[in-house]
């Protein structure tokens, strides 16, 4: 009982951490309708920033409230280069999308290049709160405290999304503007200073993923956002492209299976999340909460 606890908690954790770099691409996707292949570029910058900020930052450390300062300026950091990329390069290139894959991966690209120059390769010791380390005893199962950390995150970030885009002016704002850009602008509201804010909210996801994920690795390097960014695409195929509530669906599964999965066969997990890909873009294209396609 208490190794079904700990899997459960423990993959949960690792899908918490899923859900929080692929909000931000479902996000993005399904109200800017932009498929943005250098968000891992904004989850590392998260990381790097907080990083830094730890050690360098009045103030900001590994322990207390100052761990919160450095998370903070991580997530400031890469919601202000989100922002950025989308006013730059992203806002001359709506409703092109080859021009849209081919600028993000050539970013990301670049911002790993970036970042190696700046820092080096190799992986950097990550300043982690002792009480992250520590353990908490659940139904006789012993769990890292980092990952109810990581739970927490995801739920507040779930919910602050869903009021956000539901209760909110500018959320309304944002949902009419992807059924109908053109009636809004000639309401004399401004949609691209909306679709900014989108990107701005995404990159702050990411940024928070980065800077948490480094709590959870212990470590971060400059590719590491390019590694979790798959597994980002892949829960948003299978939750259904631009959902963010299929986006929590999805990484739940693809959290539970990797992780009980690789119990019983290290590195099969992996193997496993592919194949469950494989299955939903057969069976079901649109993806979990996707609506299907009609001419």
């Amino acid at each position: 009982m208490s190794t079904f606890v700990l899997l459960t908690l423990t993959g949960l954790g690792l899908a918490a951490l899923y859900f929080l770099v692929a909000s931000g691409l479902a996000l993005v996707f399904g109200l800017a309708d932009v498929l943005n292949f250098a968000h891992g570029l904004f989850l590392s910058v998260g990381a790097y920033g907080t990083w830094w900020a730890s050690g360098n930052l009045p103030g900001a450390g590994p322990s207390g409230w100052g761990f919160v300062l450095a998370v903070i300026f991580g997530v400031v950091c890469g919601t202000a280069v989100a922002a950025l990329v989308e006013l730059v390069l992203i806002r001359p290139l709506y409703s092109r999308t080859i021009e849209q894959v081919l600028v993000t991966v050539g970013l990301s690209l670049a911002g790993v290049a970036l970042l190696q120059a700046s820092w080096g390769a190799d992986p950097r010791t990550y300043p982690r709160p002792q009480w992250t380390q520590e353990l908490t005893e659940v139904a006789g199962a012993r769990v890292p405290n980092d990952r109810f950390l990581l739970i927490g995150a995801a739920a507040i970030v779930l919910t602050g999304l869903l009021a956000f885009l539901k209760y909110t002016r500018i959320g309304l704002v944002i949902r009419a503007g992807v059924e109908d850009r053109s009636m809004v602008t000639a309401l004399g509201i401004d949609v691209r200073r909306a679709f900014t804010l989108v990107f701005a909210i995404g990159g702050a996801a990411a940024a928070l993923a980065g800077a948490l994920g480094g709590v959870y690795a212990g470590s971060i390097s400059p590719t590491g956002g390019s590694s979790l960014l798959i597994f980002g695409f892949i829960v948003v195929v299978i939750g259904g492209m631009g959902s963010v509530v299929g986006a929590a669906y999805a990484a739940v599964a693809v959290g539970l299976l990797q992780q009980f999965v690789n119990y019983t066969s290290p590195g099969l997990g992996d193997i496993c999340v592919v194949a469950l890909l494989a299955i939903v873009l057969l069976v079901r294209p649109q993806g979990i909460t996707g609506k299907v396609a009609t001419s």
